[in-house]
């Protein structure tokens, strides 16, 4: 039955796996709420990020703490690339300085 409810860790996996570009973060690109999820969105853009889709964790407590247990990763904001988890911002920050960053999201097609 295609209406049956999912589990959080089959919401996650769908959206991350549907989705070239996936951000897990508090609030939303538009606005941000709070300084690491912010961070992430301005180096994503800066990076040329296309097609990406962003899930807000403070509207649902389950999706907050699955997308934790589903990359076995502490924190929000969590960076997903064609499936690939990627890191938090503090990893976003050194593939940035690095150059890494833009060559991952030059992989992505649309």
């Amino acid at each position: 039955m295609a209406d049956e409810p999912q589990s959080v860790q089959e919401f996650i996996h769908k959206t991350v796996t549907e989705n070239p570009v996936v951000l897990f973060m508090k609030g939303t690109a538009q606005f941000p709420q709070c300084g690491f999820s912010g961070r992430a969105i301005a180096l994503l853009k800066a990076n040329g990020a296309k097609a990406l889709v962003t899930v807000n964790v403070l509207e649902d407590d389950e999706v907050r703490q699955g997308v934790k247990e589903y990359a076995n990763w502490p924190t929000v904001p969590q960076l997903y690339i064609n499936g690939e988890f990627i890191g938090g911002s503090d990893i976003l920050a050194e593939l940035n300085e690095s150059g890494e960053l833009k060559k991952l999201l030059d992989t992505v097609t649309v």
